[in-house]
């Protein structure tokens, strides 16, 4: 039983450092853009990074954010900001590699937030709820420091959604006692879905697309329609 809860935590623990390194490297392309110094790299790949874990252990309430305790986790969302920093991370290779690294970032963090909710004797609610936070507070937060609106919050393609699947399958494989390859298939599938999403385009629909006037209006047109290219009509023409 050691062994097996050693290799669940070593497991944890590449995933989740996974989930900062490549968080912390799309915070760092954003200070590229921005233009910002070696402070504003460093900034935004820690909110970035370390961001969304820092919000799930706080609301858990569970002893101080593992960002705070181990080093490891400063130095890799660090080591994502210096090589966003000194190298140009732009161009045809990474707009083939950028749309990977966020998938698997988020996979990661989704499925190790669920993972350690759940671990701490939480539901499955509360699970689903902080493995999307864990996932997607982190880019939220930069965005506010940057003055702009969350992209998870509509006009991208899906993000939070795609992160709230991960999570969902990490709880199914908690409740089948397959916590080890729940982490995996959890992270994979979250990455898939989010990768899928920007390649294909998938979004969820506005708000006015479910609006109960769109709905009736839609129902009046097609009524015309029907009635502009009625046979009978046309048979009286005749």
């Amino acid at each position: 039983m050691a062994i097996a809860e050693l290799t669940v935590t070593d497991l944890f623990r590449a995933v989740d450092l996974t989930g900062v390194f490549g968080n912390a490297l799309l915070g760092g392309v954003v200070a590229r853009r921005e233009e910002l110094d070696a402070v504003g790299f460093a900034a935004l790949a820690v909110l970035s990074g370390l961001g969304g874990g820092i919000i799930r252990d706080t609301l858990l309430q569970r002893g101080t954010p593992v960002a705070l305790t181990d080093f490891a986790y400063l130095l890799t969302a660090l080591a994502g900001a210096a090589i966003a920093f000194v190298f140009r991370v732009d161009g045809r290779v990474w707009n083939w590699v950028w749309p990977i690294v966020d998938a698997l970032a988020l996979g990661c963090w989704a499925a190790t937030g669920a993972h350690k909710t759940l671990a701490l004797g939480l539901g499955w609610l509360a699970a689903l709820l902080l493995g999307t936070i864990s996932a997607v507070g982190g880019g939220a937060t930069r965005d506010i420091v940057m003055r702009r609106v969350p992209g998870i919050f509509g006009g991208n393609t899906l993000y939070a959604t795609c992160a709230l699947a991960a999570s969902g399958v990490l709880v199914l494989f908690h409740y089948q006692n397959h916590p080890t390859p729940g982490l995996l298939v959890a992270a994979l599938t979250g990455a898939a879905l989010c990768w899928l999403a920007q390649r294909r385009g998938w979004m969820l629909p506005a708000a006015d697309a479910w609006s109960p006037a769109r709905f009736f209006s839609g129902r009046r047109s097609r009524r015309r329609i029907r009635k502009t290219h009625n046979p009978k009509d046309v048979n009286d023409d005749l």
